[in-house]
């Protein structure tokens, strides 16, 4: 069928064009598809108990797993230093898909190699591949450092990362003294919050070999973990600032996935000098924001650095509260009045916006970190977990999230589904259903088929603009919360009472 191609049409209108759905048309007596109505009756069929009962029954298959693989949190975690450029050791497929997922969020360019593993190296292993791949990066793209990881092709055939890079630096790919940190990243075990941990562990290891002092430096680590916010790097630079002691952010990758447009480009935006990380053995304390992308980092840094290591993760108001009152403990400086009168605007707030959200029912999804923090906020403003959704579960989780439900009046009927997927998320909202749901983008789904809003707070979000850009700890990241998912319901009022003489009794301008 002849196309027109001065009629250039985004694919929102370009796809019900008269040619296309004629190609769409024509396409079906191709798929041996099944007539409309059955199609709608086995649809209805998986609302009920029934289907229900047989999804949750599957062990051997995963539909729309709510989670990412390792290799995608290590290249996240080697980009938060300066002048870093990621190296997966595998395919060009795997590396690829990784940037592009973290490019559709952020809408950035994000920048990783891979050694190009294809099958010879599956049968032979990719020593060649690293020694060719460390020198080529080295020469294109002139890093301060590279961070290998590896992709499941790497792991099957058992490659050696640290004799590996032994080997490639003997053979000149990188001078002796260059900086390669590692970290083996399987991805059929443990998910993206892994991966950062394992990188973010090696890429410490290797900096601060050697570079341990008798005497403190002063100064006070944070470990942001898997935190997709741009704006949260900033928040915790503004509130040290504020308290006015010296600290480093490892990793601090919130200049490269929000880089300014300045007409030139920019390979390596930002990032924590690898100075400040090799001295970050010297600092007094390291407070990790989160918990379950930060294990084996915090042991480390306790058993090698001989540190004290703690986790505050400042959401909400109870939250927030207790990560200053730690910061004003390490530095020995009392929390700063703006702070406090922050505090109040965000109590403000929530006394506003109160009556719309107490009482609601909600389920979410996503990592643990995320799902306790936004789950301790919401119980803050009254609202009732129901299906609390963790794919990447573990029991230290699974014991934490029901203590944290078991404070509050209103977590008393929540349900933990650890290692559930999305597919099994909505047998739960049709069976059960609830007045909202939080998680990241692919929750657009469930919206649709179930009709329960849905709250963009996570990772991905790719099909709103601009939301990684703010905050969400701090008193300021409350009100984030807060406007999100208050103005999400407000949005939803207005679509179920806008029928002129017959819904519209309600479709008021103030809320």
């Amino acid at each position: 069928m002849p196309q027109n191609p001065e009629k250039i049409q985004d694919h929102v209108e370009l796809f019900h064009q008269p040619e296309y759905q004629q190609l769409f048309e024509n396409k079906k007596q191709f798929e041996n598809g099944h007539e409309a109505e059955e199609v709608q009756r086995v649809a209805e069929w998986t609302k009920g108990w029934d289907y229900r009962e047989k999804n949750f029954a599957r062990e051997a298959l995963t539909v729309n797993p709510a989670k990412g693989c390792q290799p995608l949190g290590a290249i996240f975690a080697a980009v938060g230093f300066e002048g870093t450029l990621p190296f997966v050791q595998g395919s060009q497929g795997c590396v690829a898909y990784f940037r592009t997922h973290l490019t559709r969020h952020y809408k950035e360019p994000f920048s990783g190699v891979s050694s190009s593993m294809t099958e010879d190296a599956a049968v032979f292993g990719g020593l060649q591949n690293m020694i060719d791949g460390l020198a080529n990066s080295y020469q294109l793209y002139k890093p301060k450092m590279i961070a290998v990881c590896t992709t499941c092709m790497a792991e099957v055939i058992g490659d050696d990362l640290q004799a590996f890079i032994n080997n490639s630096k003997q053979a000149g790919s990188v001078p002796q003294d260059f900086p390669v940190p590692y970290a083996h990243t399987p991805s059929f075990v443990g998910s993206h919050i892994t991966g950062y941990d394992n990188m973010m562990k090696g890429i410490l290891s290797n900096l601060t070999a050697g570079h341990k002092k008798e005497t403190s430096n002063g100064k006070i680590n944070f470990i942001p973990g898997f935190d997709t916010y741009v704006g949260n790097n900033r928040e915790i630079k503004r509130i040290a600032s504020l308290f006015g002691f010296d600290y480093t952010i490892l990793a601090d990758n919130s200049d490269y996935l929000d880089s300014p447009n300045t007409g030139e480009f920019d390979m390596y935006p930002g990032g924590t000098k690898l100075e400040d990380a090799a001295d970050s053995i010297n600092a007094k304390a390291t407070i990790a924001l989160q918990a379950h992308s930060t294990p084996k980092t915090r042991e480390y840094i306790e058993k090698e650095w001989q540190q004290p290591t703690s986790v505050s993760r400042p959401w909400g108001i109870k939250g927030t509260d207790e990560f200053l009152m730690k910061l004003s403990e390490l530095s020995g400086i009392p929390i700063p009045q703006e702070l406090e009168i922050e505090r109040g605007r965000a109590v403000d707030a929530m006394t506003d916006s109160h009556s719309w959200i107490h009482g609601k029912r909600f389920a979410i999804y996503g990592e643990p970190d995320l799902v306790y923090s936004v789950v301790g906020f919401m119980l803050e403003m009254g609202a009732e977990p129901v299906h609390i959704l963790v794919h990447n579960s573990n029991e230290v989780f699974e014991a934490e999230i029901k203590e944290l439900l078991a404070s509050s009046p209103f977590g008393q009927h929540a349900t933990v589904w650890p290692g559930k997927d999305l597919w099994h998320m909505r047998s739960l909202l049709f069976t059960e259903p609830v007045d909202f749901l939080v998680g990241n983008t692919y929750g657009k789904y469930l919206w649709r088929d179930t009709k329960i809003p849905l709250v963009r707070i996570g990772y991905p979000i790719m099909d709103r603009h601009h939301l990684h850009r703010y905050a969400t700890i701090g008193y300021q990241g409350v009100i984030n919360l807060l406007n999100w998912t208050v103005n999400t319901l407000f949005e939803e009022i207005d679509r179920n009472t806008n029928i002129p003489s017959k819904t519209d009794i309600s479709y008021d301008l103030i809320r």
